[in-house]
């Protein structure tokens, strides 16, 4: 059975080992199905220890994401992120992407536009609606060979995923998994470079700013540095630290999950805060943030999926809170309000 922590406001870790032998049984399933359920509903996030992403392909991963924004600016800029939103693939620099939490309209867009997200980031997903946006071989050699690879080794744990999910919400095992056959999936890679940590700190710069995610779920990969915080569900506007923790992946719900759960599931909001370096300070410079990566990847459903409400989450006396919405809509809609 897999470890929850006890303390209060801590993100349980789950171990997910026992789901990926060979002599794993619906019982498995049931219980850490079950866990995993429990913590979505009370955070909205677990931990994830003991998955099926291998650890030397994670720190492979790593090594990649930090060769490629090493690369001169002029080599990034030559992969440019399309001015369109939902046309989410290929780098983004510093201030390109503003991330909000249900903003629409061009004056609200602008008015959080004028605080910028201090980070840079690459795009890539399945080949099918978008064609994905590589550099070229010769500049970075193996990245588009490693990152495919990438994407089938998670798409992999994210059907294991769903399908505990699933299980332990008392549904059929492949209840999410009809609706994930295609891999419309998006890894990320986030760089955030140092900082001026009074800037930070005083809301005229954010490192990302306050946000759900969009789609049914996200699996993450942090690297040491830490910074990820995630909103209090007890205390709206508290954001508690979600540390790196060796070996795991960090898993959250999207708003498509929420949406299908009518809301017994709820997308979490969160952030980060960059921490601030260790080194001394020279005399008279200002006091930096520590250089960051993450790598997020981003699960959603077929493009012509209809997000409804799953049986027995509404009836007389819970009543539907959305409407059905096509998927594609929906996300297309949240990344045109991004960029």
């Amino acid at each position: 059975m897999g470890g929850i922590a006890n303390q209060q406001h801590a993100i349980p870790i789950i171990d997910f080992g026992p789901l990926l032998q060979d002599d794993c049984t619906h019982e498995n399933f049931a219980t850490i199905g079950k866990e995993i359920y429990e913590a979505f509903k009370d955070f909205g996030f677990a931990y994830i220890k003991n998955h099926s992403v291998p650890q030397n392909v994670v720190d492979e991963a790593f090594q990649w994401s930090q060769r490629f924004f090493a690369l001169p600016q002029s080599e990034k800029d030559k992969v440019p992120h399309p001015r369109e939103g939902w046309y989410h693939r290929g780098y983004s620099g510093i201030g390109r992407e503003k991330v909000s939490q249900m903003v629409f309209d061009e004056e609200g867009i602008a008015n959080q536009r004028k605080k910028p997200d201090f980070k840079e980031s690459y795009e890539m997903g399945a080949e099918g609606k978008l064609r994905n946006i590589w550099p070229a071989d010769d500049v970075i050699p193996g990245f588009r060979d490693f990152f495919t690879q990438f994407y089938e080794i998670c798409y992999s744990m994210e059907l294991q995923l769903l399908r505990a999910i699933a299980v332990g919400m008392g549904l059929k095992e492949d209840f999410f998994t009809n609706y994930h056959k295609t891999k419309q999936n998006q890894i990320r890679l986030l760089h955030y470079p140092p900082a001026e940590e009074e800037l930070l700190a005083t809301g005229k710069l954010e490192s990302i700013s306050a946000h759900t995610d969009f789609g049914t779920l996200t699996m993450l990969f942090q690297d040491q540095v830490g910074g990820l915080e995630v909103e209090d569900i007890h205390e709206k506007g508290k954001f508690n630290p979600a540390p790196y923790i060796p070996g795991t992946m960090v898993v959250n719900i999207g708003d498509l999950l929420m949406r299908w759960s009518n809301d017994v599931l709820r997308s979490t909001l969160h952030h980060v805060r960059t921490p601030p370096a260790d080194e001394p300070l020279k005399e008279g410079e200002p006091r930096m943030t520590r250089e960051r990566y993450s790598i997020p990847y981003f699960v959603g459903p077929d493009i012509d999926s209809t997000i409804d409400c799953i049986p027995g989450c509404w009836g007389p006396e819970r009543p539907k809170k959305y409407e059905p919405i096509n998927s594609s809509e929906y996300l297309d809609m949240r990344l045109n309000a991004t960029y």
